[in-house]
């Protein structure tokens, strides 16, 4: 198993080149199941849970082509419509598969799905929904088992709150379904966005792109035409990497970024002391050398993202007095927390808030990467850490992270990946 060995206290400079987003890649993956033509991805991130997802593709029956970042996927092959245990139990996305699947053949069987142990992030809200579009489900054996014979029809669906593979899953669902499909309380992620975007491009008629309501107008079962596309740009690695610079205080530039995508990432770090300059797809972070303390409250994009929430805290306890997390969106997602005080972190918890008390020197130690994003919060604490910090566990970072030693090196890390 590997792990990541930092020695901290030094500051970095340089330029990275931020990949694409692995939360796109997922749906759009999945999406080429609607398609009829082969489909080419450009700028695919090198990342665990994009395997994954290909992989189970390729055991539905479909075939796929790398070229470095870019890949051709074939589903006209598809011959299978059960996406097994095995390898939906290492990423909960998986269950992107299912409004796909349902849609373009009246039946699936997906297991429930795994991933990270952040808390509870039910599929109901999937499952409601396309009951809605007079889909049948029983859930036996550890398996959702759909069925809509005579194929899915468009309604009106309510989301109880909002979801973002719950958005992806019915768009998807409802673009080979009969008739109109309106989705009310959607996900406006980016992410979800191009998607739909795409979609549009691809013969699916849908208005409301990027609000809270998305009207679908279904082909009745007929396949897409799918033209190549390019991912964008991960703004969750960004934001890792802007924090990165924030907390060593050294100037960094992020090239292949969408700074539109980064709103409020951007002013939180603003609101810290830091300054930026920005281009249409690059930016500069300017650090300031006193950290100003933060309060975060994470919700729905354009909100705080709960995918940042980890790195903000790590960078938290390097600014003079105290900050306030608030988490909203899960309820297990500080147990990076005990971690940091591992290193010296002065967090202390009530429920679902956390309260950091800066500055405090961080002494470098052996730590274990809980979740994906808990992984990279550890990564920004050891780059400030006194002596040397050993990550383990950490194929929950490669689950998300493209090359993130490489990169970090590049601009002046001292970071190694060796084996345990």
């Amino acid at each position: 198993m590997d792990y990541l060995k930092i020695n901290g206290i030094k500051s970095l400079s340089g330029e990275i080149q931020i990949s694409g987003a692995k939360n796109a890649s997922l749906p759009l993956i999945a999406m080429t199941i609607l398609a009829k033509n082969k489909v080419s991805i450009k700028n695919l991130p090198h990342v665990v849970d994009i395997n994954t997802l290909l992989k189970l593709l390729s055991n539905l029956g479909a075939s796929c082509e790398f070229n470095d970042h870019n890949i051709t996927v074939d589903t006209s092959s598809l011959n299978q419509t059960k996406a097994t245990y095995d390898i939906v139990k290492t990423m909960r996305a998986s269950i992107l598969v299912l409004g796909p699947i349902l849609t373009r053949f009246g039946h699936c069987e997906v297991s429930l799905p795994g991933g990270c142990a952040i808390g509870q992030r039910p599929i109901d809200l999937h499952l409601k929904a396309l009951e809605h579009m007079g889909a049948k489900i029983n859930i036996e054996a550890g398996y959702v088992q759909a069925t809509a014979p005579d194929g899915l029809k468009g309604c009106n669906i309510i989301f109880d709150k909002i979801t973002v593979t719950g958005t992806a899953n019915i768009v998807m669902a409802a673009a080979l379904a009969k008739g109109i499909t309106t989705i009310t309380n959607a996900a406006r992620e980016p992410e979800v966005v191009q998607l739909c975007e795409i979609l549009n491009k691809s013969g699916v008629s849908i208005e409301g792109i990027g609000t809270a309501v998305l009207t679908i107008h279904g082909t009745s079962g007929k396949l897409l035409d799918i033209d190549e596309f390019t991912i964008i740009p991960d703004r969750i690695e960004a934001g890792t990497y802007l924090c990165a610079g924030a907390i060593t205080n050294s100037e960094l530039t992020l090239k292949n970024v969408n700074a539109k995508h980064l709103g409020a990432v951007l002013a939180k770090l603003e609101e810290m002391g830091n300054s930026f300059t920005i281009t249409p797809d690059t930016i500069t972070l300017h650090p300031t050398a006193e950290l100003k303390p933060v309060r975060i409250i994470t919700q729905e994009y354009p909100a705080f993202p709960t995918d940042m929430q980890a790195q903000f805290l790590a960078l938290a306890t390097q600014a003079n007095g105290t900050s306030v997390v608030e988490e909203r969106l899960f309820e297990n997602r500080f147990m990076h927390v005990s971690e940091l005080q591992r290193m010296g972190a002065n967090i202390t918890l009530n429920g679902h808030v956390a309260t950091v008390n800066g500055k405090t020197k961080l002494s470098g130690t052996d730590v274990m990467a809980t979740d994906l994003r808990a992984s990279s919060a550890l990564v920004l604490a050891a780059l400030v850490a006194e002596g040397e910090t050993n990550i383990h566990r950490i194929y929950h970072l490669d689950r998300g992270y493209d090359n993130l030693e490489k990169k970090l090196e590049l601009v002046g890390a001292k970071i190694q990946r060796l084996k345990e």
